[in-house]
């Protein structure tokens, strides 16, 4: 397999944007449409189609849930761009097309920021949903607190008293990518500020406000001059 081209999907925020909603975005920095060439096997029972949609229909169920360590994970075949004479080998009933086509996939990087949604609670951590593939936060990265798996499958933290559960919405980082076996494994943390649970995030930015305000008004306090008795 031959790749020809990588170009990064492009996306444009406006000043509008909060920080929360530009963090979100940033996962499409991941997203990449590529070009590849290869010779791809039709199988026999997509003879009876136009040469372009059985190979179209070929690279498709080839492609579905296809995970690859130097392209990274098949979100979509986009377009078949050529198809070049068929070729028979000798004892296989299949021909053989050397053809050109473009993907879009998506390739976990390392420290990028990603959206999802909480999957699976467990008493080493929890698996986050990131729409295209599934990651792992241990459980010491789930927020900068002593954190414990509780009897109602949560994980509480001890000081905050804050709890993570299945369907919470959450921003992570990424921290580690391996590759064994066929689908990457991803490790990701929730510890750095900006990060975790929504609500914790908006939580954090409110508490932050306030506390900007009330150094401002202390400031201003210790700026009057003092009347004189």
């Amino acid at each position: 397999m031959r790749l020809f081209s990588q170009n990064k999907v492009k996306t444009q925020t406006t000043s509008f944007l909060n920080e929360f909603l530009f963090k979100i975005i940033l996962n499409v920095k991941m997203f990449y449409l590529v070009e590849v060439q290869d010779y791809i096997r039709v199988e026999p029972k997509l003879f009876g189609l136009p040469t372009l949609e059985s190979v179209e229909k070929q690279l498709k169920e080839m492609y579905k849930d296809h995970y690859d360590k130097e392209l990274g994970k098949v979100v979509s075949v986009i377009e078949v761009i050529d198809v070049g004479e068929g070729v028979i080998i000798h004892g296989d009933g299949a021909a053989y097309y050397n053809s050109r086509f473009k993907l879009l996939i998506w390739k976990p990087k390392l420290h990028e920021i990603v959206y999802g949604v909480i999957s699976e609670i467990t008493n080493f951590g929890a698996f986050i949903d990131m729409g295209v593939m599934n990651g792992m936060i241990h459980i010491s990265q789930t927020m900068n607190d002593y954190v414990s798996f509780s009897k109602t499958n949560n994980l509480l933290g001890k000081a905050s008293k804050r709890s993570l559960k299945q369907e919470d919405l959450c921003l992570a980082r990424i921290i580690a990518v391996s590759h064994k076996g066929e689908e990457a494994k991803i490790g990701l943390t929730m510890r750095q500020p900006g990060l975790g649970k929504l609500e914790w995030i908006k939580e954090d930015q409110i508490k932050k406000e306030k506390e900007i305000k009330k150094a401002l008004k202390d400031e201003e306090k210790s700026e009057k001059p003092k009347k004189k008795k």
